[in-house]
């Protein structure tokens, strides 16, 4: 049986009584909401704070509304609230099926919006226990000095293994922190970094207190797209989050696509503007999108799975994703 370590566990009701108790136990201490990621990586003694504050009784962190042109969803949000909430099935249903593919019913009605925002990445020979760990001579994320995927390697390269962000990112979505020194606001694409051991921007003094989502132009068509091993439980071994905006009923006005599970962050695709902006949405567009993200994708060993194989399966998830907006767009037709 994994255990955990002796911690001790703060519930403030305000949002200054959080930042304060981060503020004074810095360098010991952790923020923690639904813990569906947390709690098991503390038993693997990947993380030992001394002190935990739960953010669940800092009423300030719910809600999901519309506010100043956006919809504003709160940081501790569960993720079934996410998915099943009027407002993001009507303006987001990418990001209301992302939430749903999570884990399962449980880990959502725990989890939260914010914390899948701030999900730890994951490696093969990371998320393992203390002994196996140990008996490797541990990485270069977690106690060690060497990078077990990219022998020689400097900077970690664990996978992003979040369903949400990637959505977030197509639909030009941002996130508001506070800290004892203040607010601020970072659209979610920057939110993140290649660094696998720290990957976001977020300070460990800082809490994401809410998620704020532009209001999506008419004719806006999206589409998350998932693969794991199994159909439900499974972290996601390759995501793919597609934005079709259409100038009118045929013709593309610009394209945001994000693939992740790859490596520590979110790759947003490039030069997809070039491709199809102005152009019919066709066959031909949607083959030279998925070849232009299967040259800027290259998965590592990070996961254990095959990954030439992941890689050919970006160029299909892609085509999965544009068949779906297809389809979706002709049903409502």
């Amino acid at each position: 049986m994994l255990r955990l370590h002796p911690y001790r566990y703060h519930r403030p009701r305000e949002l200054a009584g959080a930042l304060e108790l981060l503020k004074v136990h810095a360098g010991n201490v952790m923020p923690i909401a639904g813990g569906t990621d947390l709690m098991p990586n503390m038993k693997h003694r990947l993380f030992t704070p001394g002190h935990l504050v739960s953010l669940k009784g800092v009423e300030g962190l719910y809600g999901i509304e519309e506010r100043d042109g956006e919809i504003w969803i709160g940081a501790c949000e569960s993720l079934t609230s996410v998915a099943s909430a009027p407002l993001v099935k009507r303006y987001y249903p990418s990001l209301a099926f992302a939430a749903s593919t999570i884990a399962n019913p449980m880990i959502r009605n725990q989890g939260t919006i914010g914390g899948n925002l701030c999900l730890d990445t994951r490696c093969t020979y990371y998320n393992q226990t203390h002994f196996w760990r140990q008996a490797l001579g541990f990485c270069l994320k977690r106690d060690g000095d060497v990078c077990h995927v990219v022998k020689g390697g400097t900077r970690c390269v664990a996978a992003h293994s979040a369903d949400t962000p990637p959505v977030l990112i197509t639909l030009g979505a941002s996130a508001d922190l506070a800290s004892t020194e203040g607010t601020r606001t970072i659209g979610v694409e920057e939110f993140f970094t290649a660094d696998g051991v720290w990957n976001t921007a977020r300070k460990p003094h800082e809490v994401v207190t809410r998620v704020r989502l532009p209001k999506p132009p008419a004719g806006l068509r999206t589409s998350y797209q998932k693969l794991r091993e199994r159909k439900s439980v499974d972290f996601p071994i390759l995501s793919v989050a597609l934005a079709v905006a259409m100038a009118d009923t045929d013709t593309v006005a610009s394209i945001s696509l994000v693939v992740s599970g790859l490596g520590a962050k979110p790759r947003t695709i490039g030069q997809l503007d070039d491709i199809a902006a102005g152009r019919q949405l066709d066959a031909g567009i949607i083959e030279a999108v998925a070849e232009q993200a299967y040259r800027q994708c290259h998965p590592l060993a990070n996961i254990i799975v095959d990954s030439d194989w992941r890689r050919a399966m970006v160029r299909v998830y892609v085509r999965r994703a544009f068949r779906d907006i297809q389809s979706k767009s002709e049903a409502a037709a």
